[in-house]
């Protein structure tokens, strides 16, 4: 039913072009894919609703250059777009990025944009806070464009991380790793500490925070604008690791406090201090220094500080309840799982009664909880063998409207392969959840403050991302990118040989539903027998298979995925066990043991390939980037009768070379699990490769370490076995989002697979 489904979709789309007069086929390129206008059309990057709910701000690349962004603004009565702020005006040259800011982004998948990457409105929705060039500017939305523009920071030094505080008397920023406030008022900045330099930071989110706990900040202000809370990090403790950097024409040696898998981590401690008292006080963590500081937030009143505290084991998350004025602390609620507990992002405080909503996987999937402001229990709010889980690495939980008991999460109801938008009752959720979505599909959103209206951004693989205005019921209320696959769109001239995505499930060994999707080329010639490459990621809180546009602005992997079907490729991917959103069992399938189940099940996406009749069951690949290239080499090295050729983007070879927070979540410690260890090192199976292998690494790569290929040569070379590198100077981790090299790095891809999976 699913493929007859999106053949009607891919039809009527073809249906629409001949009726607007036609569009001349061109053949889609890799040369294409980096060049502006975005093939995806036009969509709205990072969304948000003002607080009052008049306008919904975005980013939007210049036409000529869709990696520079400008901040814009639809006015929601008004009904129409406009350019809010130019970055070309505020920064007419672009500026060189300090080494944090550098850092940060490439955490947060941003470093492949320059101009205006993050914006905050004020509380009152009068003027935004646009950071850009290493200094802080405010828009006033009130005043005459000309006048408009007030800048906050001019100096040699970078500012980053800045913020309006709650009720818009300060801006807040970090400067020299210290935290500042500019009082907006007075026209004057102090320095809240002066001690941060060299291993020691305030206020600032440490390596591990920002790569593997999202959490890109290390101050929180308290709603009366009276407190504000923010870390102390030492990295003295973290082992140093002198990572070379291989640039075209130099070598940068640099020593990084990198925390490998059972080494020691940072020292993250949490402080709070009044504004008109600058004094610090020392927030109580518990007798244990090492733990992660996962989150905090405050309560409404400004009365306590709420801290998530999460074990090294990650085994315990406890919410604590900490006095600003003396530090003491007590517990409110702990989770405790036998494998790991996931963090958690939906904690949020409702402001007419005393109670919170928090979300815990205690029943085996995650679901939403109501308590009391003293940590009592009142009940559950939803149930079912179902996730509340985020749209695209965003909380789930968008809105809670008070006055009519109404709580708005996402969620995968229905299959895991989509997102919709339910609302549930907090009073009588018994009822069950309200879809309020429409569409098979992906639906992204982001709701209003007062959970009055929403932006419903909604996909399929045949359909580019769609942009609508709802009410809180799902009532349209205006569409601001139809974003139609007609004449004019710029996906538009290769619509011709767009090959549609069909979805699928097969059964693991153990009896697990595992999803999967196939591109294939568009016409399949009778006879003939196909090569196949198989798509993979397959590691932890990860998701291939959705019923959702391929392409995004951080990736450029769907058009890839048509690049290699027009080659007549046919394009594979499943979701193995171990990935996310499917509940506990599902995901906990690879603890202590990653590079094990994954496998198994990837082997039983190619034994169901084998069945098809238009698939050369001798010319199957694997291709994967990071966690997928770490599979692509394991698929490669414990099945090679499965997989004829290999292509491994960044991939970990070693576990002991990663860090210490992902790793022990899904495998314990070196020394408490030696036997996991091995076993998931890809050297230990070396010597089972025997196809073609592909090695790619970008030579400066911060997150998975350069060395983690140099070690896996090493070992290939003592085995005798021959396999092929492509290593780029100067590149980070993702270096496929950058034009030049992804560019090269995909050229490369289809030049060794042409090759090595052509027919004999």
């Amino acid at each position: 039913m699913g493929r007859n489904v999106f053949r009607r979709v891919s039809f009527i789309a073809l249906a629409i072009l001949g009726v607007s007069g036609g569009v001349r086929a061109e053949k889609l390129t890799l040369e294409r894919l980096y060049s502006a206008p975005d093939l995806s059309g036009a969509t709205l990057r990072a969304p948000q609703i003002s607080p009052d709910g008049r306008l919904v701000a975005y980013l939007r690349g210049k036409p000529g250059n869709a990696g520079q962004l400008d901040l814009w603004a639809y006015d929601i009565r008004a009904r129409r777009h406009r350019l809010l702020v130019d970055s070309a005006v505020l920064a007419s040259q672009p500026a060189g990025l300090s080494a944090e800011e550098s850092q940060r982004r490439e955490r947060q998948r941003s470093a492949a944009f320059s101009g205006i990457v993050e914006y905050r409105f004020s509380r009152d929705s009068r003027s935004l806070l646009v950071p850009l060039g290493g200094d802080i500017y405010i828009y006033n939305l009130r005043a005459e464009p000309d006048k408009a523009v007030r800048r906050i920071t001019n100096t040699d030094d970078y500012e980053t991380d800045a913020s309006f505080s709650p009720r818009g008397r300060y801006v807040s920023f970090i400067r020299n790793r210290n935290l500042v406030i500019y009082d907006l008022e007075r026209g004057a900045e102090r320095a809240l500490t002066t001690g941060g330099g060299g291993l020691v930071s305030f206020a600032m989110a440490e390596f591990i925070a920002q790569e593997e706990m999202g959490r890109y900040t290390g101050y929180w202000w308290s709603p009366d604008d009276k407190r504000i809370a923010y870390t102390r990090v030492d990295e003295s403790p973290v082992a140093e690791t002198r990572r070379f950097e291989i640039m075209a024409d130099n070598v940068e040696v640099v020593r990084q406090r990198y925390p490998e898998a059972g080494g020691r981590n940072a020292l993250v401690e949490l402080y709070v201090t009044d504004i008109a008292d600058p004094v610090p006080v020392k927030v109580d963590l518990g007798a244990d220094p090492d733990i992660y500081l996962a989150r905090v937030d405050w309560f409404p009143d400004a009365s306590r500080i709420a801290v998530q505290r999460q074990s090294r084991d990650q085994k315990i998350l406890t919410l604590l309840a900490a006095d600003p004025a003396s530090g003491t602390t007590r517990e409110l609620l702990t989770e405790r799982a036998d494998a790991w507990v996931g963090l958690n992002d939906e904690l949020t405080f409702l402001e007419d009664s005393p109670q919170f909503i928090w979300s815990s996987s205690r029943s085996g999937y995650r679901h939403l909880y109501l308590y009391q402001n003293d940590g009592t229990l009142v009940r559950a709010l939803t149930g079912g063998a179902w996730n509340v889980v985020g749209d695209g690495g965003r909380r789930a939980l968008k809105a809670v409207d008070e006055k009519r008991g109404l709580v708005y999460f996402t969620a995968n109801v229905d299959t895991p392969v989509e997102r919709q938008l339910y609302s549930v009752s907090m009073h009588k959720p018994e009822a069950g959840p309200r879809r309020l979505t429409e569409g098979a599909g992906w639906h992204s959103v982001t709701m209003s403050e007062d959970a009055q209206v929403f932006l419903d951004t909604f996909s399929t693989p045949e359909q580019p991302p769609s942009v609508t205005l709802r009410s809180a019921t799902g009532t349209i209320l205006d569409v601001m990118v139809p974003n139609e696959l007609k004449a004019g769109h710029p996906y538009a001239p290769y619509l011709d040989e767009h090959a549609p995505t069909e979805f699928g499930t097969l059964k693991a060994l153990n009896g697990e539903t595992l999803h999967y999707q196939i591109t294939r080329p568009r016409v399949l010639e009778p006879g003939r027998r196909y090569p196949v490459i198989v798509e993979v990621y397959g590691g932890p809180e990860s998701q291939i298979v959705r019923r959702a546009w391929g392409s995004s602005a951080r990736s450029n992997s769907g058009f890839f995925r048509q690049i290699l079907a027009r080659n007549g490729y046919i394009v594979f991917s499943l979701d193995n066990r171990g990935t996310g959103y499917r509940g506990v069992a599902f995901e906990t399938a690879l603890y202590r043991k990653m590079g094990s189940v994954e496998v198994e099940d990837q082997v039983r996406g190619v034994e169901f390939l084998r069945t098809l009749p238009y698939v050369d069951p001798a010319r199957i690949g694997v291709f994967g980037w990071s966690y997928g290239g770490y599979m692509a080499l394991m698929c490669a090295m414990q099945a090679p009768g499965y997989f004829a050729a290999a292509v491994a983007g960044a991939p970990v070879t070693s576990w002991q070379r990663y860090d210490t927070h992902y790793t022990e979540r899904y495998m314990g410690t070196p020394l408490d699990n030696p036997e996991g260890y091995a076993a998931g090192t890809v050297m230990s199976h070396a010597a089972g490769l025997q196809g073609p292998l592909l090695v790619i690494h970008g030579m400066a790569d911060d997150n998975v370490l350069f060395t983690n290929s140099t070690a896996l040569f090493q070992r290939l070379q003592e085995l005798g076995k021959p396999f092929d590198i492509m290593v780029y100077p100067g590149s980070k981790h993702g270096l496929l989002r950058m034009p030049g090299t992804g560019r090269h790095a995909y050229e490369a891809i289809m030049r060794f697979f042409a090759d090595n999976l052509r027919q004999q």
